[in-house]
């Protein structure tokens, strides 16, 4: 690699070019929320929503054409740095210059037609350019495939299962008229289409006990059928389902540590085998085999480091004064980059006066503490029993008197804790605690809300009901304040054990499963602009020429009664929440029939490749995640807490250094194996 390939390198994976394409892609995927059909409106309810602004023809097609080059310049540098050997064989760079060709093309296509062409087709490829720019979504893409066959099978038992079920119910419920067998036919048996997916929805028991009340109000026996179905099918096929894709997916964090733990000793030895042949060029006698710490030295100086990293290596380097580093040695310098970050809390401050030292002891014990969040219950507690006692009042005949009061002396009290604990602790240290800066915060904002209260509507008196001043009234300004007064009591979590690590696994786990939110991104995107082009405009108000009965004869139960108007497909964001309502499955054979009869019968099967996607395999998929990255930090809560004992220090622990002391460490003769494969690296020995 020549010296102009190493500035490429560095300026392409330089924090500015990487921000800059992750803002690109973020900016292509927003674009679905501007163009035409546009989502700026208040609301997405068929009757009261108003003309959508629809930009001009070239605005929003002139951000997506920046968007495109930067994609463009990205992997034509791509392509030049792995070289066009390397460039054909890999799918993921031939996939994205075949992304970028039709999306060019589309884009011509669209200017040449004025905007007005019926179909986008680049719009379908824009979550593209989010996933090839994720390695952990490939892989996770890679594991869901390898997956497939398994949760192949289980599916089609699941088919098989409903067949039978629906034959047998055609056979079953085909009674005279006017019985309950007749009434179950022609509601959920009229038809094998209706049966299958009568069950289908049974099958996610959305629409139990429904689907069985007819015939078991004639026949208490016609029960048997339906719970017999529920079991099998939803009791052991589904949960037999979560437990395939769990038994794949168990160990895959591990296996992926286990792979990036290799690779990352791969490229030490490779800059080791690097350095050390610098270190003997020229020299007639060399003093054998390694790497002069001079020249390491000289390379840590252009990297980019870690602050608290840089210094450490570098003054363990200057440790071996002029002696060669062996493979050993050098390795064990990289090991820094593993350990654990320890950080010291600052000290609290030093008082001579016995009276303040006194005070400073009683102001930052944990009893105090415990105090604060048992004054903060009893704020909580006062605000609950106002809200029961005049849940049936106006709110312009309530008298906040007493509560104004009480938030006031509650308020004051928070203010008080704040400047007590920052005297006890320091400023400094009363900071370095995530908890103490969010209860500060928090407090700050009630403090200011509660001035700007006193000072807009007086001091509370009783019959406090002023005329609105201002933006706000006073009942808004005061639920604004008991809003923020609940989201403070969130403080109670650091001081219970149990709870706080239940809590820092679950900001773990969405730290650590950042690609498996990009998949569900990806899937949504994609199916909502599906929807758009599938089923835009179908859904109509009443009096505007829809196909839709009025409310008022509507059967109880369906689209038009349940006044689900808002659950369309006319924009992108009105359809991403109708996919996030069919998604939960609550009343999903709302929407079944809703679009069955706006669109067509055909409409069922997008609704059920949806449910698949996102209820069955994602939904599994993400609980067996959570299953493992639960329990190894469950089972390691000892380990942790032996980390973070000592009181005055902080651990900062990743899910890979979590997992580290299990993982194996590849041998010399593997590493040397595959170096010796590599296409750029000739060994000298």
């Amino acid at each position: 690699m020549d010296a102009r390939s190493m500035w490429l390198y560095r300026l392409y994976y330089s924090n500015t070019f990487q921000w800059t394409l992750s803002l690109t892609i973020f900016l292509i995927l927003l674009l679905a929320f501007i163009e035409t059909p546009s989502s700026l409106t208040s609301t997405a309810d068929v009757r009261f929503r108003s003309a959508p602004w629809d930009p001009p023809c070239g605005l929003t097609e002139s951000v997506e054409a920046l968007c495109l080059l930067v994609f463009v310049a990205d992997v034509s540098v791509k392509s030049y740095l792995v070289g066009w050997a390397q460039f054909r064989k890999n799918p993921w760079l031939l996939a994205y210059l075949a992304v970028l060709v039709v999306s060019l093309a589309d884009w011509i296509v669209s200017l040449s037609l004025v905007c007005q062409e019926p179909l986008r087709i680049r719009r379908l490829f824009r979550p593209f350019f989010l996933m090839q720019n994720s390695s952990m979504m490939k892989k996770t893409l890679k594991c869901i495939r390898s997956s497939l066959p398994e949760m192949a099978s289980v599916v089609l038992l699941l088919a098989l299962h409903l067949c039978v079920f629906t034959m047998l119910g055609m056979l079953v419920f085909t009674g005279e008229k006017d019985d309950g067998q007749d009434r179950e036919r022609l509601t959920y048996f009229r038809n094998l289409p209706e049966a299958l997916t009568s069950l289908l929805v049974l099958l996610t028991t959305a629409n139990n006990p429904d689907v069985m009340t007819p015939a078991y109000s004639k026949n208490r026996a016609y029960a048997i059928f339906f719970i017999v179905f529920t079991l099998i099918g939803s009791l052991f096929l589904m949960n037999l389902l979560t437990a395939i894709i769990y038994n794949q997916f168990r160990g895959y964090l591990m296996k992926s540590f286990q792979t990036s733990l290799f690779r990352r000793r791969l490229g030490a030895r490779a800059a080791y085998e690097v350095l050390s042949s610098m270190s003997t060029w020229g020299e007639a006698h060399p003093r054998g085999v390694g790497v002069d710490p001079q020249d390491f030295l000289q390379v840590l100086q252009r990297v980019q480091l870690h602050s608290h990293q840089k210094p450490v290596i570098m003054e363990k380097v200057r440790s071996y004064g002029g002696d060669l580093l062996s493979a050993e040695e050098f390795q064990k310098l990289f090991n820094e980059f593993d350990k654990r970050v320890i950080k010291e809390r600052p000290p609290r401050p030093e008082y001579r006066s016995p009276f303040l030292r006194s005070a400073q002891f009683l102001f930052s014990h944990r009893y105090f503490d415990y105090l604060g969040n048992l004054i903060a219950l009893g704020n909580l507690v006062s605000i609950s029993v106002f809200l029961v006692f005049d849940a049936d009042v106006l709110p312009g005949d309530r008298d906040d008197f007493v509560l104004g009061i009480l938030n006031c002396v509650f308020i004051l009290y928070y203010v008080l804790e704040l400047l007590l604990k920052a005297f006890a602790l320091g400023l400094r240290r009363y900071l370095s605690y995530s908890s103490n800066v969010f209860d500060g915060l928090l407090t700050v904002v009630l403090l200011v809300l509660e001035i700007s209260t006193l000072a807009v509507y007086r001091f509370p008196h009783p019959g406090w009901k002023p005329e609105m001043l201002g933006l706000l009234s006073l009942w808004d300004m005061a639920r604004l304040v008991n809003m923020f007064i609940v989201f403070r009591f969130l403080r109670i979590i650091p001081s219970m054990k149990l709870m706080a690590l239940v809590a820092s696994t679950i900001l773990d786990l969405i730290k650590n499963m950042r690609a498996f939110g990009g998949i569900l991104v990806v899937v949504y995107y994609v199916f909502a602009i599906l929807g758009i082009n599938l089923f835009r405009g179908v859904v109509v108000a009443p009096g505007n020429g829809s196909l839709a009965p009025d409310n008022s004869s509507a059967p109880c139960g369906s689209f038009e009664q349940l006044e689900y108007w808002a659950n369309n497909f006319d924009d992108f964001a009105a359809a991403l929440i109708t996919l996030w309502n069919v998604m939960v499955v609550n009343n999903w054979q709302v929407f079944l029939d809703a679009y069955r009869r706006f669109s067509g019968p055909w409409s069922k099967m997008y609704f059920v490749l949806w449910w698949l996607v996102s209820s069955v395999i994602w939904v599994n998929l993400f609980l067996a995640l959570i299953l493992e990255n639960f329990l190894h930090k469950w089972d390691r809560r000892a380990h942790l807490q032996s980390l973070t004992g000592d009181p005055d220090t902080c651990c900062q622990v990743t899910v890979d250094l979590l997992f580290r002391d299990v993982l194996e460490e590849p041998t010399e003769e593997e590493l040397l194996e595959r170096l010796s494969c590599h296409p750029h690296l000739r060994l000298c020995r």
